[in-house]
């Protein structure tokens, strides 16, 4: 085999490898994600709440829960909406999601957060949060779907 025949196959195994790879990246979708979760603690913190996934023309109910370790101190309400992408299936945006963070709240404030789960799934989130909760701690949210 002479050397341009080995540059020949090797740049058509490499176009057929990346067209693969794109090509699975390109079925992943994304939809919309709207959560309300309600946090409270002193010292170990959990939180729960409920919400819905809108995928491919289809609503599906959500719940979360989750715990928080560091200091945690207060109760609050927290509303955010944004969206969630890299699934192919509505059941991939269930999983855990962890996050080391820190936050203040007294009264109303806007949270924003983005969190990744084991499957891939990528949340991007923004909202409001009211109540008083101060908190440096790690954290991780359970979602399910219902």
């Amino acid at each position: 085999m002479t050397i341009s025949s080995a540059i020949r196959v090797a740049l058509l195994a490499l176009t057929a490898f990346a067209g693969t790879a794109l090509s699975s990246a390109s079925h992943a979708d994304e939809g919309r994600v709207q959560l309300t979760i309600y946090k409270a603690g002193w010292v170990i913190g959990g939180s729960g709440g409920s919400g819905t996934l809108s995928f491919r023309g289809r609503n599906y109910a959500l719940s979360a829960g989750g715990l928080d370790y560091g200091l945690v101190f207060g109760g609050s309400k927290t509303v955010l909406r944004g969206r969630v992408s890299n699934i192919n299936r509505a059941s991939d945006v269930a999983g855990v999601y962890g996050a080391a963070g820190a936050g203040l709240a007294v009264g109303s404030g806007a949270r924003a957060i983005v969190l990744t789960n084991q499957k891939g799934a990528i949340l991007e989130l923004s909202g409001r949060q009211t109540g008083l909760m101060a908190n440096v701690d790690l954290s991780g949210l359970a979602i399910t779907l219902k």
